[in-house]
């Protein structure tokens, strides 16, 4: 049966007294948010993040989260998918017109499985898995660039929007809303107001944190410096909204921020309300729209019938890491080796925080290894949906982690690390090999002030063609036990061959 077909089945059948008693799901997800960029996981931190430290102190903080991806985008597929980017053989992220989306349509989504469950489903901010726009000819351009946004036919709809794989709504940009090409907001699967002209980002600050400041074709009225303030205020309406139409269904918002991103431009209100610099005011702004959020919840009614979930797509961005150090004295990637695109810890060791009043244990902190392609299963689970073999493939369920029913053994034997040129990595347990040389990732033979030859490391074992650490004893990776421990990297290579070959991780559940 047809999944659209099937939602829409369900919800006539579905008594909405049992739709009701549902817990609604928000997820914010912030963009190369570093481990070490929250206080609340950094005492020494110089950036004070009050409402995510207040967000921690009403749940669970985990110490042991990872992004599925050390990018973007592979990331956010993962999210959405519960399966491992790398199986769609794509290498790379999409920028402007880059497409067609990664999620197949006869996929089933974390939005399209609350669909199901009788949810109402929203998006709001940046989508970055991939859009299809066509040219005046009808002819799908699926390319990234700036000469590929200059053919978009802007009055054709955009058949692979959010809308068409399991949001009822969305607004939202394409890719990265001050970096990429198209700098225009998408409503439903329409952009209403079409970029006019090419903006010259001449005239923006000029300071460490400009990296990734590409011209584009911009629509009028888009401002580069209050996307994420546009982004918050569609979901404060979304919330208000719900609560006045149809309060007695339960909601998934997912809301996806252009903070931290490069370039660091934080909007009018929160310049200078660091002693950090820009990228500690854009942090500081991140904060804040969590905390217009949480208060927006509250103020509908909201809040102690939602799970709230907070997490970073990867770890903190080279040139933010590099400048902090230098000039604040503050470490986004703390304590951890690597930032951004590498298979070391700093480049996917994220936060993650889970509030739910009266499931969660407040002030709580969890060392339970998990991922975020396992938020799907672990909603799967809250929504009793029962999902498909064909669905959510490396996707585990930490609700009894969560409600405090499992502490010790861990919900998931292996987990499995990707990089942007698809570089794997793989842990169980302690144990984390690498099948690569290097970082995977970010270069670091790149000398000068902004190069990371500076913290490059010393190799203890320059001739093995991969890396093999014990988190437990060198939390750091900088002891590569490859030639001491061949036992283990058998068996972890064995294990990562076997979990490309089977088209999962995660068990076969019927």
């Amino acid at each position: 049966m047809n999944k659209r077909i099937y939602s829409l089945f369900f919800l006539l059948s579905f008594p909405a007294f049992l739709v009701a008693k549902l817990p609604n799901v928000v997820f914010i997800l912030a963009d190369d948010l570093g481990y070490g960029d929250v206080a609340c996981y950094n005492s020494a931190s110089r950036i004070p993040t009050p409402n995510i430290d207040r967000l921690a102190r009403e749940g669970m903080l985990f110490t042991d989260a990872h992004s599925p991806s050390t990018v973007c985008t592979p990331t956010r597929y993962s999210l959405l998918t519960g399966r491992m980017a790398f199986r769609t053989g794509m290498r790379g992220v999409f920028t402007g017109a880059g497409g067609p989306c990664m999620i197949e349509k006869e996929r089933l989504t974390l939005g399209g499985m609350f669909q199901v469950k009788g949810y109402v489903t929203a998006l709001f901010g940046k989508w970055h898995v991939g859009m299809t726009f066509h040219d005046k000819a009808g002819k799908a351009i699926n390319q990234n660039g700036l000469s590929a946004v200059k053919r978009i036919d802007y009055s054709r709809p955009i058949p692979d929007a959010p809308i068409h794989r399991g949001f009822d709504h969305f607004f939202g940009t394409v890719c990265c809303p001050t970096t990429d090409w198209l700098y225009a907001f998408i409503d439903g699967d329409r952009i209403p107001v079409p970029p006019t002209h090419i903006v010259d980002r001449g005239p923006l600050p000029k300071h460490p944190y400009s990296r990734d400041n590409r011209p584009g074709m911009i629509a009028p009225g888009f401002d580069l410096e209050e996307v994420d303030v546009t982004f918050m205020n569609k979901s404060i309406q979304f919330l208000k909204d719900h609560a006045k139409k149809s309060p007695e269904r339960p909601f998934f918002l997912l809301h996806s921020t252009q903070a931290v991103h490069l370039p660091s431009f934080p909007g009018a209100a929160f310049k200078g309300k660091t002693k950090s610099g820009p990228h500690g005011d854009f942090i500081f702004e991140l904060d804040y729209l969590v905390g217009e959020l949480m208060q927006a919840l509250e103020k509908n009614g909201f809040a102690e019938n939602t799970l709230v979930m907070f997490s970073s797509d990867n770890g903190p961005e080279v040139p933010t890491v590099i400048n902090m150090r230098k000039t604040h004295k503050h470490d986004g990637a703390r304590p951890w080796r690597g930032v951004k695109r590498d298979n070391w810890e700093g480049g996917h060791r994220v936060p993650f925080i889970a509030r739910w009043p009266g499931k969660v244990k407040p002030g709580s902190t969890s060392s339970q290894t998990i991922c975020l392609t396992d938020v799907m299963a672990t909603c799967a689970e809250i929504v009793k949906a029962e999902l498909p073999n064909d669905a959510a493939e490396d996707s585990f369920n930490f609700l009894p982690v969560l409600l405090g029913e499992q502490n010790e053994q861990s919900i998931r034997e292996y987990t499995l690390h990707q990089t942007i040129s698809l570089a794997m990595a793989i842990r169980k347990g302690p144990w984390k090999y690498l099948d690569h040389k290097g970082s995977g990732g970010s270069n670091y033979n790149r000398d000068g002030e902004w190069g990371l030859k500076q913290y490059a490391l010393p190799e203890k074992a320059p001739a093995a063609p991969g890396q093999l650490y014990n988190l437990e004893t060198d939390p750091g990776e900088t002891d590569n036990l490859y030639f001491k421990r061949p036992e283990i990297v058998n068996e972890l290579k064995a294990k990562l061959e076997e979990f490309k070959k089977n088209g999962r991780s995660a068990l076969r559940r019927r």
